[in-house]
């Protein structure tokens, strides 16, 4: 990103979404929005990134990255009297992700999935990113159809989790349903070889042995374990 959108792009979410850079009472990492102190702590990392032989364009805050699926800010910050900077991933919108634990015939719903960061294949639940401006049960409801093909009969919320509270504020939406239909593979084009019913004990199982390494399928099933819903 260059410089002008890195700024103006990061100025414009301090006035739209001020929630973003709140410093609660307490907090050890202080967001810094004078422009004066962001650009005393960038010349304190960039210094301090020069001594370990980094580019100085890694101290440069703001918005760092951007497209269709979200961004990367950088914040100027101060820990401790210490000047730094502090990264994280932001949503489009700040909208939650949902994932859904679907049951057929008292079996759990798993995908068979290609995942291009792994370069892996997973045992997962369906899950999607979330539509600025929608309901979570309704884009539960159509990650549903998109992926196993399938509505659901029935939809219970179970609440919502940060996947990686060091890394991401956006929080993610976790739905239990019971399908209408039986599920099949919807859309091969999204990575998905096959659909696979287990039974709870069979996918408790399948996290305990380290089969099922998704951290969103194991917040569903434990949420869902914890409410009663898998017994």
């Amino acid at each position: 990103m260059d410089d002008d959108f890195r700024r103006s792009r990061y100025a414009e979410l301090l006035d739209t979404r001020p929630e973003w850079f709140t410093n609660p009472p307490g907090a050890p990492f202080e967001i810094l929005t004078d422009p004066g102190e962001i650009a005393e702590a960038e010349a304190v990392v960039a210094a301090r990134l020069a001594r370990a032989g980094r580019p100085a364009s890694e101290a440069a805050t703001g918005v760092v990255y951007a497209d269709q699926y979200g961004m990367v800010v950088r914040d100027a910050v101060r820990a401790g009297g210490d000047y730094g900077t502090y990264r994280r991933y932001v949503a489009p919108d700040d909208t939650p992700g949902v994932v859904v634990l679907p049951r057929f015939g008292g079996d759990v719903v798993l995908l068979r999935h290609f995942r291009h960061s792994t370069r892996d294949w997973h045992l997962e639940l369906p899950r999607g990113d979330g539509t600025p401006g929608a309901d979570p049960a309704d884009d539960a409801r159509r990650e549903l159809r998109e992926e196993i093909g399938a509505d659901a009969a029935t939809l219970r919320d179970l609440g919502a989790v940060h996947a990686d509270t060091g890394l991401c504020g956006t929080p993610v939406r976790l739905f239990h349903a019971e399908l209408a239909g039986p599920p099949v593979v919807a859309d091969a084009g999204e990575g998905i070889a096959a659909v696979e019913l287990v039974t709870p004990a069979v996918f408790a199982g399948l996290i305990a042995d380290e089969t099922i390494t998704d951290g969103f399928t194991i917040n569903a099933y434990a949420r869902a374990a914890l409410r009663g819903l898998l017994s």
